[in-house]
């Protein structure tokens, strides 16, 4: 069926007839210059028929171009039938860091050295596209935490945000993990209480935002959300220099205490990946979290129509303007009457 969203505009419907009956009319200028060989075209202009019976077929498009125009601007849309949305199913926040040092390239992806978040990008698509039934939104956090996604049943459109994500579209030279609880907090509290889950990724330590991960993973305990924590990065890593070649650990930043202690206080569990096959195995284990039952929820599709009415009056709007032409007046009268054209023409 076709609603409305807006059907008070219909109250402009008299507008013209107001204008029109109210305004006083506008005073007509002479021309300041004068062209004489305008003067031929002018005698055809006006002696062309502007009254009578064009006059009202004129009037009458221009009064239904107005009426298409008030019609789009009510929005109309068409509305389907109510469609079931899955009954069970949890509430996740995936919360994934994109501060600079998920840049580094110390983990094997399909054979080559790829940077972290090039690895998160791989194992977790796949784990939005498995997720079917649950509501997922996505959090994208450096030195500032943002929604990217709330909580939506459009897992396809989670999982192209995902792969759009970039370093650098956040400042990227800090981490504010506790921020990035906050934020999850934020968008899990209203929703029931036994599907309330967060799952974080990090590859370093809390050194930005308002609030610090405990106070955070606090806040995340009493509202009853269940927090997951993964700490992403190899252990070991060759660097060369000229003289030498030395093991070093680029996960070295990682606050795996914290991390630890916030799954822990919140009833959830703090995953280690080092290589992608753990980052897979972690995923893994988070799919087997069993669905909820949730009360029963519907919606209903909708199709914007404005387009439709806007077109067709854009359409009479160019007809009008086409016919009022000087040169089309002129050729009308040329076909009305060849002989004295040609006449004025020798």
């Amino acid at each position: 069926m076709i609603e409305f969203q807006w059907p008070w505009v219909f109250i402009l419907l008299p507008l013209p007839y107001l204008i029109n009956r109210l305004l006083p009319r506008a005073e007509i200028i002479e021309a300041p210059l004068f062209v004489p060989f305008f003067t031929s075209l002018k005698s055809v202009v006006s002696s062309s028929p502007r009254l009578g019976s064009r006059s009202w077929i004129l009037s009458l498009v221009a009064l239904l171009c107005w009426l298409l125009l008030v019609i789009a601007a009510t929005r109309p849309q068409w509305v389907g039938e109510p469609v079931q949305l899955p009954t069970t199913g949890r509430d996740l926040m995936l919360s994934v860091d994109i501060s600079g040092s998920m840049e580094a390239q110390d983990i094997l992806l399909e054979g080559r050295n790829a940077t972290r978040l090039e690895v998160v990008k791989s194992v977790v698509g796949d784990f939005v596209e498995r997720r079917s039934g649950d509501r997922l939104g996505l959090i994208l956090f450096a030195a500032r935490a943002y929604t990217q996604a709330p909580l939506t049943f459009d897992r396809e459109t989670v999982g192209i945000l995902l792969e759009e994500a970039q370093i650098g579209i956040i400042e990227e030279n800090a981490t504010a993990i506790g921020d990035a609880i906050g934020l999850g907090v934020r968008h899990l509290r209203e929703r029931p209480e036994a599907s309330r889950i967060l799952i974080l990724l990090t590859d370093g330590v809390n050194n930005a935002g308002q609030v610090s991960p405990m106070q955070a993973g606090q806040l995340a305990f009493r509202e009853g959300i269940r927090i997951y924590t993964i700490g992403i990065g190899a252990e070991s890593a060759a660097r060369s220099s000229i003289f030498s070649s030395r093991a070093v650990n680029p996960s070295a930043d990682l606050d795996e205490e914290t991390l630890t202690a916030i799954a822990e206080n919140t009833g959830g569990q703090y995953f280690r990946a080092r290589n992608i096959e753990e980052l897979e195995q972690i995923y893994a284990v988070l799919d087997e979290l069993e669905p909820v039952e949730q009360e029963d929820e519907t919606f209903r599709p909708t199709i914007a129509l404005f387009y439709w009415p806007l077109g067709f009056c854009l359409l009479l709007s160019f007809l009008i303007a086409l016919s009022r032409l000087p040169v089309l007046s002129l050729w009308k009268k040329e076909l009305a009457d060849p002989i004295s054209m040609s006449e004025r023409k020798s």
